[in-house]
């Protein structure tokens, strides 16, 4: 139990998942009072967020419950027994609908069946609050839904929380627990991470299972510490046991097997580390300056630390970026036209807007926005191949007006932000944030590193060492 020398309400919502399985084990506190308090937290700062699609609180205080009487009688289930989680809402979880963000599905049945995800969570015993909003078909970089509405971020809430997963970042950077789950076609992971001050992992492509799966998605959690990351990695980078997820890989590289090691093993230096640095991006939206010095100075830092640290420059095209854009819209086109009239109309006119550039498209241009992105991919693996880790910044630009529906806020430029982080959802490659340090006026600034395919486990290593190293200036206060 919380006493007068322990943790507050306030202490408990602050404490990371490794410390709240630590309190538990010697007995501080309980699942109880950690799931009351953040579900207090939660209620009274959802008004203004607007983060959660649906909030699963008699749920939650079940599964704590549960929680707690098993660590009394010294039985803790599961990696994340009584850890207060949250999934995204396109996440399929039993008795809710997935909507997938728009208001064109707000009729859609409830799930009848765990998705991957969620059955690998309730196995470690995690407490779910419930489930969190994203933008219409998770095809915006931002916090915009016909659905939902505005989801607004916790640092101030005139900025853009980023998307898809667009609730996930506003919850883990509004201490709403400390483990929350998204997914990422195109950064939909690390840029809302990126612009909330967080840490997270898109993984190698299917060491995640996913129903459905696609091609460049992956699932990730969204944590305010590295070391969160990890042990919520431990636990969904498992296989579905319904094996709905015909590209899953089995973990049969033992870099994939050692998630522990990130807080078990901390690296003390990057001596052997071949870093590369890429501070523009070459296509899409400039690079803001301020962003560019934040992530020179993290690469200046790992030179520091040991690591040999190399420029490079812009690893895909103008060509490519447009060709990802066409194909995106292709798909998304689709999924308008399948619509009955009414829905129809119910889809956010920005999202309207973007697809319809797809709409005169022939096969033939189509297959070659497809192949244009294969050859991305060939580009980004030729360009990373000499590194073991490559620094970025995650986006181009820290948060913009949580209103906009992107940086440019035009349909005609709606993924000119992605340049950064698409190329390793293609490529397969594994690609982490962590916060790097803040804007003048308080904006979070996001550095993506990336590695080669399986060798994530290395990869959070390495973001855990910056991470520790990076200092006061950089470390974030998290919002009150």
């Amino acid at each position: 139990m919380a006493t007068e020398s322990g943790p507050d309400a306030t202490g408990l919502v602050s404490l990371s998942a490794l410390e709240l399985l630590a309190g538990y084990a010697a007995g501080d506190f309980s699942p109880v009072e950690v799931c009351a308090a953040t579900l207090e937290r939660l209620t009274r700062l959802e008004p203004v967020l607007n983060a959660f699609y649906v909030i699963e609180a008699v749920q939650a205080r079940e599964a704590a419950a549960a929680s707690a009487r098993r660590w009394t009688r010294g039985e803790a289930s599961g990696a994340l027994d009584g850890v207060p989680v949250s999934l995204k809402e396109n996440i399929a979880t039993v008795g809710t609908p997935v909507p997938s963000g728009t208001a064109a599905l707000a009729d859609a049945p409830p799930a009848t069946a765990d998705g991957p995800v969620a059955v690998s969570m309730r196995e470690a015993g995690a407490v779910r609050l419930g489930k969190t909003v994203m933008p219409d078909y998770g095809m915006l970089s931002s916090g915009v839904s016909s659905l939902h509405g505005v989801t607004r971020s916790p640092w101030n809430p005139q900025w853009t929380v980023g998307g898809s997963s667009s609730g996930s970042s506003a919850a883990a950077a509004a201490r709403c627990g400390p483990i929350h789950v998204g997914s990422d076609i195109g950064g939909s992971v690390r840029l809302p991470a990126g612009w909330t001050g967080l840490a997270t992992l898109k993984p190698t492509y299917a060491i995640v299972p996913v129903d459905p799966p696609y091609i460049g998605r992956s699932v990730g959690p969204l944590a305010r510490t590295v070391d969160d990351v990890a042990l919520a990695m431990s636990v969904i980078a498992v296989a579905d046991p319904g094996q709905r997820d015909y590209t899953y890989l089995e973990a049969t590289d033992p870099s994939r097997l050692g998630w522990a090691s990130v807080w078990r093993e901390p690296l003390h230096d990057l001596r052997g580390l071949r870093v590369g640095l890429q501070l523009d991006a070459g296509c899409g939206v400039p690079t803001d300056p301020l962003v560019a010095a934040t992530v020179a100075e993290a690469g200046a830092l790992f030179e520091r630390g040991g690591a040999a640290v190399e420029p490079i420059g812009p690893i895909i095209t103008a060509d490519h970026l447009r060709q990802l854009d066409l194909f995106f819209r292709a798909r998304s086109w689709l999924d308008l036209e399948r619509l009955a009239p009414a829905a129809r109309a119910a889809v956010l006119p920005y999202i309207e807007a973007w697809a319809a550039g797809a709409a005169g498209l022939t096969g033939s241009e189509v297959m070659h926005a497809y192949q244009s992105v294969q050859a991305m991919r060939a580009a980004t693996v030729a360009a990373t191949g000499a590194f073991d880790v490559v620094l970025s910044p995650v986006a181009p630009v820290a948060a913009f007006p949580a209103e906009w529906h992107s940086p440019t806020n035009d349909p005609v430029t709606a993924l000119d932000h992605i340049a950064y982080t698409a190329p390793y959802n293609f490529s397969e490659q594994p690609a982490a944030s962590v916060n790097a340090g803040f804007t003048p006026d308080g904006r979070p600034v996001g550095l993506q590193l990336a590695g080669r395919r399986f060798d994530d486990v290395r990869l959070l290593r390495v973001a855990r060492w910056y991470e520790t190293a990076r200092g006061p200036a950089a470390t974030p206060a998290w919002p009150a």
